[in-house]
């Protein structure tokens, strides 16, 4: 199965082309050698892929390979998830203290906020 349909089947990307997208940027690379994988590399069980989705640096081992997209009470059965706890907790705290986050009903940012919000984010 190719990588990127693989990548689709067990839902760590919501379409079969974010996924090849993925791969073409350079964010799937093998684990144990580092190189960047194409959306056609085929997939082997016992293979470990590295991935980085948004802000998670997440690493995954392949089980077995899917028929078709499995649904997601299913995907244990087809990869292990290896990414370290410390991830999670990373990516959680920054949640947390999103600098962005406003309470509901505040209303949108004036003009002075946006610009506070904007030089903090860049500088």
């Amino acid at each position: 199965m190719r990588l990127d349909k693989y990548l689709w089947a067990v839902r760590l990307y919501k379409t079969r082309s974010l996924a090849a997208d993925a791969c073409q940027c350079g964010k799937v690379t093998m684990t144990s050698d580092g190189r960047e994988l194409k959306p056609s590399h085929d997939v082997k069980e016992g293979e470990r892929y590295s991935l980085n989705i948004d802000q998670l640096h997440k690493e995954i081992e392949v089980l077995a390979i899917p028929p078709n997209r499995v649904g997601a009470p299913l995907v244990q059965g087809f990869m292990i998830d290896r990414t370290p706890e410390e991830e999670y907790e990373r990516i959680r705290m920054a949640r947390q203290y999103a600098f962005e986050k406003r309470d509901r009903g505040v209303g949108r940012p004036t003009k002075r906020e946006r610009r506070d919000i904007e030089r903090f984010k860049y500088e």
